[in-house]
């Protein structure tokens, strides 16, 4: 039986090892990782996630899937609440790092089911409403950066100059993305991301005069 942390990274005060050792602080043994870097959890389900689908099939009977928090399994209330059940009738255990929350599908009592599955329709409502009230704040600081005049510069790229040289390098060379993702310190996602659009990444590091 594994426990497999699922971290998702979406700007760039948020890093992987955070996460980790946040986890491995609150006393979680981790014996893989799962994550999604750069990727928007309020536009897009865990399922359609790169590395997020990955989980459907990794996962078995047994198996703990450990999350900071819940907003991390889903775009909205019904997406979260979904894979959380989904998981569950699996068999697979969810945890979260934040108060250390368990959710499973052992017990057959009505209504202890019946707490369980109200307590994750309430935290699901919760996230959707904290992600929904985060993306109208930014919205509100893009339009006004915009009214002053300000050029929105978008997200800060998680790779520096050297960084995206170094795989474009690698890339021209035909080495594989996990190889340059060692080399260069980055995550295969940012390695990724580079690889698909290059000229995105290079207008992004010009933006930030990077």
């Amino acid at each position: 039986m594994s426990v497999v942390l699922y971290a998702r990274v979406s700007t760039v005060d948020q890093t992987i090892e955070h996460q980790r050792s946040q986890a491995e602080a609150a006393g979680f043994k981790i014996d893989g990782v799962v994550s999604d870097d750069g990727v928007s959890g309020v536009n897009t389900r865990l399922a359609d996630r790169p590395e997020g689908r990955r989980l459907f099939d990794l996962l078995r009977k047994g198996d703990t899937l450990l999350v900071r928090w819940i907003d991390r399994l889903g775009r909205d209330y019904r997406d979260v609440c979904d894979t959380i059940r989904e998981f569950m009738q699996r068999g697979v255990v969810i945890k979260t790092v934040i108060h250390g929350m368990t959710f499973d599908g052992a017990t057959t009592d009505a209504m202890q089911q019946a707490v369980r599955d109200a307590l994750i329709g309430f935290m699901a409502a919760m996230a959707q409403a904290q992600a929904e009230a985060t993306k109208e704040a930014q919205k509100a600081g893009i339009a006004h950066a915009m009214a002053k005049g300000d050029r929105y510069r978008g997200r800060k790229p998680s790779f520096t100059r050297k960084q995206f040289e170094a795989v474009t390098s690698q890339l021209g060379q035909g080495h594989g993305t996990s190889e340059i993702a060692r080399v260069a310190g980055l995550t295969r996602q940012a390695v990724l991301r580079i690889k698909a659009a290059p000229d995105k990444a290079e207008s992004s590091l010009q933006t930030w005069g990077l």
